[in-house]
C-alpha cells in the first residue's frame, strides 16, 4: 500500500516537473517571452519616437498657432504648384 502511495506521488511531482520545465509557460518559455518583450519595446521606442515628431508637425499647423511657411510648404506640395519666384533644383 505505502509503495504504490509512494509511486502515484512520485509519478505527479514527476509530471508537474516536466511541465514545468518543458510546458508552454515552463521556464524554457519563458526566454522566448523575453525576447519577444525586448523586441517591442524597441519597436515601442521607435514609434514614440515617430509620434513625437508627428506631434511637433501638427503642433505646427493648430489654430492657435499656423506656421505660414509650413502650411504653404504643404500645400504646394500636394498641389503640385510653385510660385514664380520659386528657384527649383533639377537632380544631377
Amino acid at each position: 500500500m505505502t509503495l504504490a502511495l509512494y509511486l502515484v506521488s512520485g509519478a505527479a511531482v514527476s509530471y508537474f516537473l516536466f511541465h514545468a520545465q518543458h510546458g508552454a509557460r515552463g521556464l524554457e518559455a519563458r526566454g522566448t517571452v523575453r525576447e519577444s518583450l525586448r523586441e517591442m519595446e524597441s519597436e515601442l521606442a521607435v514609434l514614440m519616437t515617430e509620434r513625437k515628431g508627428w506631434e511637433q508637425r501638427l503642433s505646427l499647423i493648430r489654430d492657435e498657432a499656423v506656421d505660414r511657411d509650413l502650411l504653404e510648404e504643404h500645400a504646394r506640395d500636394t498641389l503640385g504648384r510653385v510660385h514664380r519666384n520659386d528657384v527649383i533644383l533639377m537632380g544631377r
